[in-house]
């Protein structure tokens, strides 16, 4: 048996905790948005103006009048709502952590979570970026009820597959700026890349990140992007076969927990999507034959979850989506 299903009070305890992190997550993004920045009045040739000051760029808002103090009072007193709301939050957020942590209902590896948050916190994951390999059992789990055997899931490593069709305009500036080693780096220092132009990073632990990336028609004719951001000395997405079916799929979201007891967002693929390239790549002669059977056992876990949990089949409309060297290798 690969699959435990979770009672009743664990399930409840998740929702909850879930229900409060996203409520969390949507008074941080309120912040960042609506809030960035901050207002003041400048006094200027006899009048005061009122001025919107993000990052470096200020602009003027008009003169002192009814609309503009009115905006002032609101862009305040908004902006102090909504700071004391997430502290309240997050201290209910840190209070459910601990209570799930001695339940023992933490699954994702701690800093494989705080790469993630990370991640959605700078808007590159479900965009840019897509969970691939074994981490996305966790959202398959996530979705089901259920928890998958321990040796399914054992990794150290996370493998971030970048869809590199998306413009780089949609890019968090920070994260053009700095790359996903610069936010890798803000949660461990020790990260660093194994060489110059790598896609892979390791931090002192001996933890991976692998930055991977479809090797498609694009890529071949030298019309792909090699970094996420700006930065030369960012991770270089390494070209790998058959990753172009996989950014070419349909998504899978879902909200894990933590081995730290907070919760994590997972974008992936859809768990049929996984379970099919899995048995395709099991079969392919360049792999691993150590990797084989792990490959074939995650391939009908996620299948299993798919189509006797989240009620998801291997139907003809599906099927027609996906290309032909995958339908082949069905489960």
């Amino acid at each position: 048996m690969n699959l435990k299903e979770l009672k009743i009070e664990d399930r409840r305890q998740i929702i909850d905790a879930v229900q409060t992190w996203q409520a969390l997550l949507q008074r941080k993004t309120l912040l960042r948005r609506r809030y960035a920045g901050s207002m003041r009045w400048l006094h200027r040739s006899g009048r005061d103006y009122l001025h919107r000051k993000i990052g470096t760029r200020e602009r003027s808002l008009g003169p002192r009048s009814t609309e503009t103090e009115a905006a002032y009072e609101a862009f305040l007193s908004g902006r102090r709502l909504a700071r004391e709301e997430a502290s309240q939050l997050a201290a209910e957020v840190d209070r459910r952590a601990k209570i799930l942590r001695a339940m023992g209902l933490g699954r994702v590896p701690t800093l494989t979570a705080r790469i993630l948050r990370r991640l959605d916190e700078h808007e590159l994951l479900g965009t840019h970026l897509l969970v691939a390999g074994t981490n996305a059992l966790y959202a398959y789990e996530a979705a089901a009820g259920v928890h998958i055997t321990s040796e399914l899931l054992a990794t150290t490593d996370v493998d971030l597959l970048w869809d590199a069709r998306q413009r780089l305009s949609l890019v968090v500036p920070e994260v053009r700026r700095r790359g996903v080693l610069g936010l890798l780096q803000q949660i461990d220092r020790s990260f660093r890349p194994l060489d110059k132009g790598a896609f892979r990073a390791s931090n002192a632990d001996g933890f991976w990140v692998d930055l991977i990336q479809p090797e498609d028609i694009a890529f071949r004719a030298g019309k792909s992007r090699h970094h996420v951001g700006e930065h030369d000395e960012d991770l270089r997405g390494a070209p790998i076969a058959g990753l172009q079916w996989l950014v070419s799929a349909p998504r899978h979201e879902a909200t894990a927990l933590g081995e730290d007891g907070r919760p994590v967002r997972i974008v992936t693929v859809d768990p049929r999507a996984f379970a099919l390239h899995k048995r395709w790549l099991a079969e392919q002669p360049e792999r691993e034959r150590i990797k084989v059977p792990r490959d074939r056992e995650q391939a009908a876990v996620a299948l299993e979850i798919a189509t006797d949990y989240l009620g998801l089949s291997l139907d003809d409309a599906f099927l027609r989506g996906m290309p032909g060297a995958l339908v082949g290798r069905r489960p």
